[in-house]
């Protein structure tokens, strides 16, 4: 595991895209890990910048996104569906057929979703973000690290960092159907960015703390190949 401190946030997210942009320079047919929320909304832009420039082609890089809510319409606009839409896939020249993001509200609708990486050969960089309580994906603290995609009951702390995407906490949905951490230690190489002063108890918990599931992100120091890129106000507990 290494990490880097940048001034801000968008200098941290897009140092992100450029590494993210060398895994498709080095393979046009790369696989990547893709996540949603607020953080990394500067790293999917500018990745769309270096696709308007000529600099990146998509057509044939395949994703897989982290995870989605349960029992939301996908045309809704705070579906992750939509999200990815909206900042990436809308505006680069990514094939439909080579997009995949989980759904359905079964386990076993997971299993589904983890033949599919397989069979495209597993992920080559995985983009994550982290919640304030140290999850990645929507694996929240636990006695233990699942392996595969599943349905995870959303914690309180959860739904109520999501709820300013909603109209209020009471419309965020409680279940969502996430990649496990079996999935994402198997990426070749993991990302993740951290940004803002609510995140710096859980980086430094990610970071310097023991690994438990209690803090799920923490398993990232057994990773072979994981980069994390930080503010000053994420890594503010660093020292």
């Amino acid at each position: 595991m290494v990490f880097h401190v940048y001034e801000d946030a968008k200098s941290a997210c897009e140092a992100g895209a450029v590494l993210m942009a060398a895994e498709i320079l080095k393979r046009d047919d790369c696989v990547l890990g893709l996540a949603t929320g607020s953080t990394p909304i500067p790293t999917y832009e500018k990745l769309v910048s270096m696709y308007q420039a000529g600099i990146l082609d998509f057509s044939n890089v395949r994703s897989f996104n982290l995870d989605e809510y349960v029992g939301i319409d996908y045309a809704n606009p705070v579906s992750y569906h939509a999200f990815m839409n909206e900042n990436l896939f809308s505006k680069v020249n990514m094939k439909q057929e080579n997009i995949h993001l989980p759904d359905g509200c079964t386990d076993e609708d997971g299993a589904r979703y983890d033949k599919a990486i397989r069979e495209a050969g597993g992920v080559d960089i995985q983009l994550l973000g982290i919640g304030r309580n140290g999850h990645i994906g929507f694996n929240e603290p636990c006695d233990c690290f699942p392996i595969g995609t599943h349905v995870v009951t959303l914690t309180e702390s959860t739904i109520q960092a999501n709820a300013r995407f909603f109209s209020s906490a009471d419309e965020v949905p409680r279940k969502a159907i996430s990649m496990g951490i079996g999935n994402i230690m198997s990426a070749r190489a993991v990302l993740l960015i951290a940004t803002g002063a609510d995140k710096a108890d859980a980086v430094y918990r990610t970071i310097c703390g023991p690994v438990t599931p209690q803090v799920p992100a923490s398993v990232l120091q057994l990773h072979p190949c994981c980069t994390i890129l930080l503010d000053k106000a994420a890594a503010s507990k660093l020292g």
